[in-house]
Parts: structure tokens; C-alpha cells; sequence
């Protein structure tokens, strides 16, 4: 199965779009989109969210989100993975990098997973 993201509520929205330009066999949400969870939904929930639905989660969240991770995995539960955003990575870039990672890799490769994108 190829990866699935889903991109938090501060991720640009244009990746989303030139994602699904590039390929729109791409699944690409974001926290809001239908059938994801609604804006100001707290970390705890998207991280079951995720594991319910099996997307990786985009972020660039790196205050919050490391503490509710970690309390998610004391838990015995699991994440697809989660890719944070380098800091000062143009959406050019973090486009190019989620299309390679579509195209070249399957979902099981990030199970539990978290890195900084680019790679």
C-alpha cells in the first residue's frame, strides 16, 4: 500500500494541491478536509485519528506534538509515521519529497516512524 499523509491545520495547503496535480492517485488530506479531524483538534486525537485511518502525518508542530507522541507510545499504541518539516524548507522542496516518498516507498516503511523531511 502506497503512504497517505495528512497534512495539520499549519501545513500550506498548496502542497496538498500540487500534490494531487502531480498524481492524483496521491492521498493527500488535511485536518478539516471531510472526514478528517476538524481544525483545533487536539494532538492526542489526531494521533488516533491517524492510526485508526493509517496516514502519516505532515507537521512542522515540534512543541506539542513530541510529549503526546511519546504518551501515545507508552500507551502500547502505533502511528503510520509522522514527517516534520525542516525549518526554512520552501513548499517547492517538501512537495518534491512527499511525491518521491509516494512514489518509491509503501506505507508499512513509516510505521512508528518519526523524521524530518527533506530526508
Amino acid at each position: 500500500m502506497k503512504p497517505r499523509f495528512l497534512l495539520d491545520e499549519h501545513v500550506n495547503r498548496a502542497i496538498q494541491r500540487q500534490l494531487r496535480r502531480l498524481d492524483p492517485q496521491i492521498k493527500v488530506l488535511a485536518i478539516g478536509d471531510p472526514g478528517t479531524p476538524p481544525v483545533g483538534t487536539l494532538d492526542p486525537d489526531i494521533l488516533g485519528w491517524l492510526e485508526e485511518n493509517g496516514y502519516i502525518l505532515v507537521t512542522e508542530n515540534r512543541s506539542t506534538m513530541p510529549v503526546h507522541l511519546s504518551d501515545h507510545f507508552a500507551a502500547g499504541r502505533h502511528i503510520p509515521g509522522v514527517f516534520w518539516i525542516r525549518p526554512g524548507v520552501g513548499i517547492g522542496r517538501i512537495i518534491e519529497e512527499l511525491n518521491l516518498i509516494w512514489f518509491a516507498s509503501t506505507a508499512g516503511e513509516y510505521q512508528d516512524r518519526l523524521l524530518f523531511i527533506p530526508l
